[in-house]
């Protein structure tokens, strides 16, 4: 995944903005990871609720946040995986707005089993400390 600013803008989206500037773009992945599913979890609430406004917008949000991590997809240095990844996230998208249309909780499950199995590889991934190095002259 190579595109950390868009990753950012999109978690701005989802308001939590105390975290954001102090993240590397492995934690922005998961936090958009986080507020996928936290727009799922709403949206299943409003569901089973019956509330169609709230519905809509938590579902929204959690395909923007989908649309956000597919975009943040590198096709180049990724190969076959992000590849996968790719057709996962469209597929995700489309199951979310089959649920929106027929207010299937099934369907919005579903996508939240696949977005944790995801988000535990990710977390998996050791993030390997940047090192800094020193220039001739400077303490």
């Amino acid at each position: 995944m190579s595109n950390p600013d868009s990753a950012m803008q999109q978690y701005r989206n989802v308001q939590r903005h105390g975290a954001v500037p102090e993240a590397s773009p492995h934690q922005l992945i998961a936090m958009l990871f986080n507020g996928a599913l936290d727009n799922l979890a709403a949206a299943r609430g409003a569901i089973e609720r019956s509330d169609v406004q709230t519905k809509g917008e938590k579902l929204g949000r959690a395909i923007a946040i989908i649309d956000n991590l597919r975009a943040a997809l590198d096709m180049d240095a990724g190969g076959g995986i992000a590849e996968n990844l790719r057709n996962l996230y469209d597929y995700m998208e489309t199951r979310l707005l089959r649920a929106n249309v027929d207010s299937d909780p099934v369907a919005v499950d579903e996508v939240v089993e696949l977005i944790r199995q995801i988000k535990s590889g990710w977390d998996g991934i050791a993030v390997q400390p940047e090192v800094k190095t020193e220039t001739a002259g400077q303490v």
